[in-house]
């Protein structure tokens, strides 16, 4: 049987497993990661792959194709990881070290590409063209397809959505530059930056800590039910900003879709939360509705790696 191997490669985390053409993973082992630059990130995949090897070993035979779903700027064509972000660059022939290492074919997207390529693949892209997949968790971004294809740019970088900015005034600056990007107010980077620089205007009870220590998104829902002041704010400034942003991406590519993931959308009162703000007028074509993603929330990255590693 013909097996993929993928690897899910996060900010803090390393999923690696095989999977089947039809989307079954077949076995899988996570890895705690943590790095700085693509070169310590490029260490950590060699060393987990190689415990993988040895400690979980092959379904059946080696797989045929392996596929990376990774942070930052990705030249799928060539196989090279560009950038973590614009502070973070070092070109790195990802796809080729790895294939020359392992003897398998390599094959690297961004995460959030991967993800939508699982969603185009196994989840509502078989029922849709034309849809938006949109990841709201510690970042924000997107995948975008057209006519069955997903759009990617003239430097691998559309779909970067979450540095689009609403009529949400908050102040915060983002890591881009600009200030007040979706980003910066409704990911989970955002509500530490919106909490750390609002503290001092609203009474609250959230343990805000040092900076390196990012204020918790849980803490901060479970503080909103609960009547406070500044989770009230933070939580009403960000479920406008992503239900603007949707607004926006519907009356630019026409979808007849919006799927969402990431561990923040996935909190149903704040899914509803976000529905209720959106325009029924503007809305009024995206027939298949806006929907949380069928697809494992703890999966679906290395689902995506996956169907990067078939091509697919």
């Amino acid at each position: 049987m013909n097996t993929y191997l993928g690897l899910d490669m996060g900010g803090t985390k390393l999923l690696i497993g095989e999977i089947d053409s039809f989307g079954n993973i077949l076995r899988y082992k996570k890895y705690d990661t943590g790095y700085f630059n693509q070169h310590d990130a490029l260490n950590i995949i060699r060393t987990s792959l190689d415990d993988y090897i040895q400690t979980v070993g092959w379904y059946d035979q080696k797989p045929v194709a392996m596929g990376i779903g990774i942070i930052g700027r990705v030249d799928t064509t060539n196989g090279i990881w560009l950038q973590i972000d614009p502070h973070r660059t070092q070109q790195i022939f990802l796809a080729k070290e790895l294939t020359e290492i392992y003897g398998i074919p390599c094959h690297v997207d961004n995460d959030v590409k991967s993800a939508t390529r699982a969603e185009r693949v196994w989840g509502y892209g078989r029922i849709s063209r034309n849809f938006l997949y949109i990841n709201v968790g510690t970042g924000i971004a997107a995948g975008i397809v057209v006519n069955g294809r997903q759009i990617r740019g003239s430097h691998f970088n559309a779909a970067e959505v979450g540095h689009m900015t609403t009529n949400v005034s908050v102040g915060v600056r983002c890591g881009c530059g600009r200030t007040d990007c979706v980003e910066a107010i409704a990911s989970g980077i955002g509500f530490d930056a919106c909490a750390r620089l609002l503290q001092d205007q609203y009474k609250t009870s959230l343990n805000i800590c040092s900076k390196g220590t990012p204020v918790s998104t849980r803490e901060i829902f479970s503080l909103y039910k609960k009547g406070d002041p500044l989770c009230i704010t933070l939580v009403e400034n960000a479920s406008e900003a992503i239900a603007q942003l949707i607004m926006n991406l519907v009356r630019v590519t026409d979808p007849d879709t919006v799927v969402l993931g990431g561990g923040i959308i996935s909190e149903s009162w704040f899914y509803e939360k976000v529905l209720s703000k959106l325009n029924a007028n503007t809305m009024r074509f995206v027939s298949n509705g806006v929907v949380i993603t069928h697809l494992n929330p703890d999966f679906i990255g290395l689902l995506g790696a996956g169907a990067v590693a078939m091509n697919m």
